[in-house]
């Protein structure tokens, strides 16, 4: 293949490098991680606490919510660096990358659907650290079937009262601002029913449940949303009335990106203290890291985890863009991410053999981690259905 028509030249090559601003990006996250994060990462899985060293360090560097446009006071960071930032954290806490995650997740409609007033009022506080967001989709008995959701939203007057529940939301508690979905016409087609809203923590009638107790992630608290008829002013929905549900997964398809992130992340983790292991422990006379049968581990594993890396790259561009084919690719990169995420961290646990097991080391927190990617934001069997719904329309 020597004639032209066939040859690349070098910069066709520079679309599949990081720009020069990832690159510093990538450096200066790991910085803070690393020096501000990772020393606390133990103790925050160990007592199960939010890790509010980690958030005043996010916060002070601006990576707690990287992705708010600069026109209300963020940093506009593209999708690709706000992977970045969620991978690096992760690396070191998975907790503490669902501090920028969850703020993206919980803001995301607001900035793909919200009043040009909402987004004046409530993105600032959280571009400045004021204030984190959480998202309130998921029910008891509306998981997977989110259209199957009972939390109701009736109006009165010019305003909406909310009641009933919602479960396993994701930095409940400590977040002052939530988006919640919630059925605004029962009697409306199936999908088309729900709405979005905005509600505030100090919201009467808004409380929350008690802390689930967790495999993983046990830095990040998780709890119910509980609503006694609180009154939501009118100008807090997020576009018009109906809409919500079709907010929520264009949200999703963007988010799941993020997810692929923070898995890669973890599974870096892991294999970078794996390596480090092998290379120091010796058995028969000579580093483990000398048998091949542990070397093929780690090259699966290493490659597994560049090519779900390059998975999540490419989502995250497509993300930026928004692509029409985002769908597919945003569940491709977080189900391929986290199912290599939990066989990365499983094998890092495997060949630090007895120590492994043990919480004197890290790898046994990732892998506890890694699990929640394959299930939250969608399950992975879910992430499958809709891949293959894109493949068939």
């Amino acid at each position: 293949m020597s004639n032209d028509k066939n040859m690349r030249n070098d910069k066709d090559f520079d679309l599949f490098r990081l720009s020069e601003d990832h690159d510093m990006l990538r450096e200066a996250v790991r910085a803070v991680a690393e020096n501000k994060i990772a020393p606390h990462a133990a103790e925050v899985d160990d007592t199960a606490t939010f890790p509010q060293t980690a958030y005043d360090a996010l916060v002070a560097s601006d990576f707690h919510a990287p992705h708010v446009p600069e026109e209300y006071g963020g940093v506009g960071a593209d999708a690709l660096a706000t992977c970045i930032v969620i991978e690096e954290v992760a690396r070191v806490c998975a907790s503490s990358s669902l501090i920028p995650a969850v703020n993206k997740l919980g803001s995301l409609p607001l900035i793909l659907a919200g009043s040009d007033e909402l987004k004046a009022k409530y993105l600032p506080p959280l571009a400045s650290g004021e204030a984190a967001f959480s998202y309130g989709l998921s029910e008891r008995e509306a998981g997977s079937d989110t259209a199957s959701m009972r939390c109701r939203a009736k109006a009165d007057g010019d305003g909406w009262v909310l009641s009933g529940q919602k479960s396993w939301i994701t930095n409940a508690g400590f977040s002052e601002y939530y988006t919640v979905l919630a059925v605004t016409d029962p009697d409306a087609k199936r999908g088309s029913n729900v709405s979005a809203f905005i509600v505030e923590k100090s919201d009467e009638g808004f409380s929350f449940g008690s802390k689930e107790r967790k495999l993983g992630i046990k830095g990040s608290p998780t709890r119910d949303l509980v609503f006694d008829n609180v009154r939501i002013p009118g100008d807090r929905m997020i576009g018009a009335p109906g809409e919500g549900l079709k907010i929520a997964l264009r949200t999703l398809d963007h988010t799941r990106v993020t997810i692929g992130a923070q898995a890669v992340g973890i599974a870096q983790g892991a294999l970078d203290f794996a390596v480090g292991y092998v290379k120091e422990r010796k058995q028969f006379g000579k580093r483990i890291a000398d048998f091949q049968g542990l070397q093929f581990m780690l090259a699966d594993m290493a490659m597994n985890l560049e090519a779900a890396r390059q998975m999540v790259y490419v989502a995250a561009a497509k993300s930026e863009r928004n692509d029409p084919d985002l769908p597919f690719f945003g569940a491709a990169a977080k189900c391929f991410a986290s199912d290599v995420a939990m066989r990365v961290t499983t094998d890092a646990v495997q060949l630090l053999g007895g120590y492994g097991y043990t919480q004197d080391f890290p790898v046994e927190r990732m892998m506890r981690d890694a699990k929640i990617t394959q299930i939250y934001e969608g399950t992975n069997q879910i992430q499958r259905i809709v891949m293959a719904r894109q493949l068939l329309k």
